[in-house]
C-alpha cells in the first residue's frame, strides 16, 4: 500500500485542550503524515480557549469535565454521537489509530471491527496506577483488566520504551507491541539555553544547585515523593535550591510542602528552554509514564536525572552514567542519589554532559516513521487475510 492511500482516523482523549506530553507527541506525529501524503482526520473533545491549535482537522466528540477531584482541566469522551459517526462514515478511513482506552476509543475499536478495519492502540500512561492517588488503589486490578481486554482487541500496540513493553507484556496486553519512542526538539533544549540572568531574576545564586521539578503540577507525577526527598536533603543539611516549572491542581499542596522552594509557573516553547536549562539537576519521582518527555528534555539540557526506576526513566537514564535510578516512592533513597550533585560539580557537569550526548539519538522523523510502517504493515497483512 501507498502511503497517501492510508486514511487514518484518530481518537485522542486529549489532542490540543491542554498541553500535554502525550498531545505534543501525536501532533507531532500527525504533522508527519500529512506531510508524508496520508490523509488524516481526529476526533477528540473540542473546547473554547485550548492550549494550542490542533494539526490536522479535528472532530468533536461528545464529553464531559472528568468527574475526578482537581481532575477538572481535563474532558472525558463520551463515546460517538450521530455527527461525528457520520462524519466517521464519509471520512471512510482504511485505519484507527486509538490513543486512550476511554468511552469514545471503545466506540471506535467497535466500529472498526465492525468494518474490518485494522487498529492500532499507543499507550501513553500507565492509567492502571492512577487509582491509588485517588485514594482508590483497590480499583488497580480490575483497571488493568478492562485494560487487558481492550488491548487484546486491537490489532497491535505502539508503546514509546523497551521497558514499557516488557511491562505490558507480563500483563498479558499483547503479543504484538513495538516501539514509538519520542524525540526532542534540540531547537529548544539544549545547554546553551542557560540563562544566568533569568536565574539570578528569580533569586538564585550563581553557585546554587538548582534542583529542577518539570511537569503538570498533579499528584499522580509524585509531588508527595518529590517534596519528602527534599525534606529529606534538608535535614541532612545538603546545599541545594528548588525549581518547579509547571502548573495545575495541586499547586497550592506543592507550595505548602516545599516551602522556599521558587514556583516558576507554566513555560512552553523558548521559554522552557531556559528554565530548563538553567536548572542544575533533574528530579523525577513520577511511575506514571510510559516514556518521559521531560526526562529526556533534560537530558538535552545537560542536567542528570535522577530518575523513578519505572518504565518512563529506565529506557532513558544510564544509571552512573547521565544519572541514576531509585526504587520508586523511596524519598530517602532519591535524597541518596541527589545529594552527591548537589556537592560535586565535577561528577554533575559529567553525567549532564554524557546525558545530553545521549539524547541526540533521538529524531521526531524517525520515530514517528516507525508509526507510519506499523500503519503499513498491519493493512497489508489485513488485506493478505481477506
Amino acid at each position: 500500500m501507498n502511503v497517501k492511500d492510508l486514511r487514518i482516523a484518530l481518537f485522542s482523549g486529549n489532542y490540543n485542550y491542554t498541553r500535554d506530553g502525550a498531545n505534543q507527541a501525536l501532533n507531532r506525529l500527525a504533522e508527519y503524515l500529512i506531510r508524508q501524503g496520508a490523509h488524516l482526520r481526529v476526533y477528540a473533545p473540542v473546547v473554547p480557549d485550548a492550549d494550542f491549535e490542533p494539526t490536522g482537522d479535528l472532530i468533536n466528540v461528545p464529553n464531559i469535565r472528568m468527574p475526578v477531584k482537581n481532575r477538572g482541566e481535563y474532558r472525558l469522551p463520551l463515546g460517538l454521537n450521530g455527527a461525528a459517526r457520520d462524519d466517521l462514515e464519509g471520512f471512510a478511513p482504511n485505519m484507527i489509530h486509538i490513543s486512550s482506552p476511554d468511552p469514545t476509543g471503545h466506540a471506535a475499536l467497535k466500529w472498526a471491527r465492525e468494518r474490518d478495519i485494522p487498529v492500532l492502540a499507543s499507550v501513553h500512561t500507565k492509567f492502571e496506577t492512577y487509582p491509588r492517588y485517588y485514594g482508590l488503589g483497590f480499583l488497580e486490578p480490575a483497571v488493568e483488566g478492562i485494560l487487558r481486554r481492550f488491548y487484546n482487541r486491537c490489532d497491535a500496540l505502539v508503546a514509546p520504551s523497551p521497558s514499557q513493553i516488557e511491562e505490558l507484556t507480563a500483563q498479558g496486553m499483547h503479543d504484538d507491541i513495538t516501539i514509538w519512542s519520542r524525540g526532542v526538539d534540540r531547537d529548544v533544549f539544549d545547554p546553551s539555553k542557560r540563562d544566568m540572568e533569568w536565574r539570578r531574576s528569580l533569586g538564585f545564586a550563581d553557585d546554587d544547585v538548582v534542583i529542577v521539578f518539570l511537569g503538570r503540577l498533579v499528584m499522580e507525577k509524585g509531588l508527595d515523593v518529590f517534596a519528602d526527598a527534599i525534606v529529606e536533603l534538608r535535614r541532612r543539611q545538603v546545599p541545594h535550591k528548588v525549581l518547579v516549572i509547571g502548573d495545575g491542581p495541586a499547586r497550592g499542596w506543592f507550595e505548602k510542602a516545599l516551602p522556599g522552594g521558587v514556583f516558576a509557573g507554566f513555560k512552553t516553547g523558548r521559554d522552557l528552554g531556559v528554565a530548563l536549562a538553567s536548572g542544575d539537576v533533574f528530579f523525577n519521582p513520577s511511575i506514571t509514564e510510559t516514556f518521559g518527555n521531560v526526562t529526556l528534555e533534560a537530558m538535552a539540557s545537560g542536567l542528570p536525572v535522577v530518575a523513578a526506576g519505572a518504565t518512563g526513566a529506565a529506557s532513558l537514564v544510564d544509571d552512573g552514567k547521565t544519572g541514576h535510578l531509585v526504587p520508586p516512592g523511596d524519598a530517602g533513597a532519591f535524597a541518596e542519589a541527589l545529594a552527591p550533585y548537589c556537592t560535586d560539580d565535577a561528577l554533575r557537569l559529567a553525567h549532564g554532559a554524557a546525558g545530553e550526548q545521549a539524547a541526540r539519538a533521538y529524531s521526531w522523523d524517525a520515530i514517528n516513521q516507525a508509526v507510519l510502517d506499523t500503519y503499513l504493515r498491519l493493512h497489508t497483512a489485513r488485506a493478505a487475510a481477506s
